[in-house]
């Protein structure tokens, strides 16, 4: 089956492109979207890649229209990778019965379970998209990448780049669940998709892998809306700061009073993200 993207819709920002994109994912098993912003066209140089990793509920297209990121990366010349949050079009018994679980709730983790064993994002992010992209898109350069996310997709972004130290340059989140283990959405989620096994929950929890993977040496930056209402019960990035204090990880938290959990939080700090993961990508001195 042919497994190379189409492009699906065009749409022309601060003079680079949203581009759209279809394909047949192998590690899925169904078809897939994702967005690509391409900053300007340089003659001079391929431009690094930054995923961004959605939260529940999201495709590929809400970080695209409602974030406000593609000033700041056509000016970095830093193009941005979205895909989407799930399998899709399975028809898996009870896949959309509930807004945390299932479509649009991937976790970007490898489902051990039968029920769900499509859901790979894991390793569709990590190596399928990357290998995607290389050999279709000649003007990314995919070694020099970096990864930041939102909710499940901060989760997701913390994850990976903790387990891929080799492959981001540097992380970032907004909101991230950092402790899904101890939280209600993780719990529910990795009972689903991984079974009981506490061990296989830590892999894909960012508070405890860190003390597994501390050779960090990029500080990590999180933003925190204090008026986000899934901060107490679902968030907890405390969690997160005392394991990276512990290790003596390099991380700032910083709390914004008055901001919740949506795109209006994003879009007000996401040129700091868009910075911090520039100089990473030695885009600025």
């Amino acid at each position: 089956m042919e497994t190379g993207p189409s492009e699906i819709g065009s749409w022309k920002m601060f003079d680079g492109y949203n581009k759209r994109y279809k394909h047949y994912s192998p590690t899925l098993g169904c078809s897939m979207t994702f967005t690509v912003y391409f900053p300007p066209p340089s003659p001079s140089h391929k431009f690094p890649v930054l995923y961004w990793l959605s939260g529940l509920t999201c495709t590929d297209e809400n970080f695209i229209t409602k974030a406000g990121a593609q000033r700041s990366a056509s000016a970095h010349g830093i193009a941005l990778v979205v895909p989407d949050t799930s399998p899709r079009g399975l028809n898996i018994e009870g896949e959309a019965d509930s807004y945390d679980l299932g479509v649009g709730a991937g976790f970007y983790l490898n489902a051990k379970q039968e029920k769900w064993k499509n859901w790979q994002m894991y390793d569709y992010i990590v190596k399928e998209l990357p290998k995607l992209l290389s050999e279709n898109f000649p003007q990314l350069d995919t070694s020099r990448a970096s990864i930041f996310g939102h909710s499940m997709g901060g989760h997701g972004a913390l994850t990976i780049y903790l387990k891929n130290l080799e492959k981001y340059k540097s992380v970032s989140a907004f909101a991230p669940i950092v402790n899904p283990s101890n939280c209600p959405w993780g719990q529910k989620a990795f009972t689903n998709y991984l079974g009981e096994n506490n061990a296989d929950w830590e892999e894909y929890d960012a508070t405890c892998l860190i003390s597994k993977f501390n050779n960090v040496s990029a500080t990590i930056l999180i933003d925190q809306g204090e008026a986000d209402t899934f901060l107490h019960e679902q968030l907890m990035p405390h969690k997160f700061e005392e394991a990276c204090r512990k290790v003596k990880v390099p991380l700032l938290l910083r709390y914004h009073p008055g901001y919740d959990h949506s795109y209006y939080f994003m879009a007000t700090f996401i040129d700091d993200h868009i910075s911090h993961h520039a100089q990473a990508l030695n885009l600025v001195s």
